[in-house]
């Protein structure tokens, strides 16, 4: 009997799988996180054991749990014809079967997103109907996946890759995945939010059916316009994705689900920020507003942590957190799942916001711009205005001379904001806003504020209804 089991992790917005066969009790897992004990558990509650390890493709978001479950299971790991990595992988062609017993797994080569991308059509036996195909970053609900992010770099060689991978997911798309029957369950590797592609669904999976009549990014159009259409306005990709890239290529050290994570003394916290570690403060915007330490940068724990943590600092560089109590140790695993494994401790701070005594002195508030006051700024010229929305944003609207840098490009580019005035930082809402703000502070940047309630307050102020 056919098992599937979905696991979504919001903060990544990113969705793996563990499929068996109850008959055989042979399982493998799709897309899997660094940390696979929810794997292995359910695996043992189902009575399956995991075989199997296939990546849809080398994933740029996060480190995948490959290296992981091979070292609890001794499972062979699974790639696309194209890919190369320095461990030992099983090369899937299209149009391969991989059998679990009754359960029946065909590989189709799916390229676009990435050269080596592959979707996993899953049936209850082999000539049955197709249950579900596991998309990986080619369909999404509601959009297609990027062909850009194979090609980090800005030469004209990558652009040229771009839209060949773009003609690729063509291609892919209509020829491959819209062939399959409208009844097949589409179950893809990541949801709304992802930087892998631009308007993603919250729903988790639907059907090809669905997809054929609702996903705009699949309709019948001629293939130059849908290179036009998937090569503008996606989301600007975070740094930390060239390095995800070449972990997910590597080997690298496994994840430690039993690594404690010490609380810093003052001392050290003092020590960290003195010699330009970066301490990430993952309370809420409020409370950062509120009280922070000089030099600390805010990453709520409250939204997109993970990814925007890898905005703020360089994968593998050394982390001090600052978290509410018993937050210290998810945060660490959270960060942990894109790379960044060198958290050294934590400084735990209560919700009354106080923090110790011996750390008075570097406790300062983060004040924030009012619509109003921003109005008064800009009319005298007194103020430069960085917008860090994505550039699909800013086609809902703009504030006028607002300078445009995409918050996950900002540390890469502090050289380009203009310090000779105070800066407002503002972005949809006011989340993202509060980490701009307090990385350029970070960087030695005066007199930076961020917009109380972001574009959305701009809007309703400025925007007739």
């Amino acid at each position: 009997m056919l098992l599937v089991e979905q696991y979504y992790l919001e903060c990544l917005s990113h969705a793996s799988y563990l499929i068996g066969d109850s008959t055989t009790g042979r399982a493998i897992v799709v897309d899997p996180r660094r940390d696979v004990t929810d794997y292995l558990d359910d695996a043992t509650r189902h009575g399956l054991t995991v075989e199997g390890v296939v990546n849809t493709h080398f994933h740029a978001d996060f480190v995948s749990g490959h290296l992981e479950l091979v070292d609890a299971t001794g499972a062979w790991i699974g790639f696309g014809e194209a890919a190369e990595t320095e461990y030992p992988i099983r090369r899937l062609v299209h149009g391969e079967h991989l059998s679990l017993g009754e359960v029946d797994l065909e590989i189709l080569s799916t390229p676009g997103h990435t050269w080596e991308s592959i979707s996993v059509v899953v049936r209850e036996r082999a000539g049955a109907a197709p249950t579900a195909v596991l998309t990986g970053d080619s369909l999404f609900i509601g959009d297609v996946g990027r062909p850009d992010l194979a090609n980090l770099s800005e030469s004209a060689d990558a652009d040229e890759s771009t839209r060949d991978l773009a003609r690729a997911m063509y291609r892919t798309i209509h020829d491959t995945l819209l062939a399959l029957p409208d009844a097949t369950t589409v179950m893809p590797a990541h949801g709304a939010g992802s930087s892998c592609g631009k308007n993603l669904s919250t729903e988790l999976t639907s059907t090809i059916g669905e997809q054929r009549r609702t996903n705009p990014s699949v309709q019948a159009m001629p293939e130059d316009e849908f290179v036009a259409m998937l090569t503008a306005g996606q989301p600007a990709a975070p740094t930390y994705f060239s390095s995800d890239v070449a972990m997910n290529k590597a080997v690298h050290p496994l994840f430690s689900a039993s690594r404690d994570i010490d609380e810093l003394t003052p001392g050290r916290v003092r020590d960290a920020l003195a010699s330009g570690i970066r301490v990430v403060d993952a309370r809420s915007v409020d409370d950062f507003a509120a009280g922070h330490l000089r030099g600390s940068v805010n990453v709520g724990f409250d939204g997109r942590f993970a990814e925007t943590g890898g905005m703020v600092a360089e994968v593998g560089a050394p982390l001090v957190l600052v978290t509410y109590p018993g937050e210290a140790r998810h945060a660490a695993l959270r960060l942990a799942r894109i790379g960044s494994d060198n958290t050294i401790g934590h400084l735990t701070v209560g919700r009354d916001g106080r923090f110790p005594d011996a750390l008075a002195d570097l406790v300062q508030p983060a004040r924030r711009t009012t619509v109003a006051e921003l109005e008064a700024l800009l009319a005298a010229d007194a103020v430069t205005l960085v917008d860090i929305r994505n550039p699909g944003e800013r086609e809902l609207g703009t504030i006028p001379d607002a300078v445009a840098i995409p918050l996950a490009q900002l540390h890469a580019r502090l050289g380009a904001v203009p310090a000779d005035k105070p800066i407002v930082v503002h972005c949809a809402g006011g989340w993202r806003s509060s980490v701009a703000a307090s990385l350029l502070r970070a960087h030695g940047f005066d007199g930076v504020t961020d917009l109380l309630g972001g574009y959305s307050a701009w809007a309703d102020a400025h925007v007739p209804a």
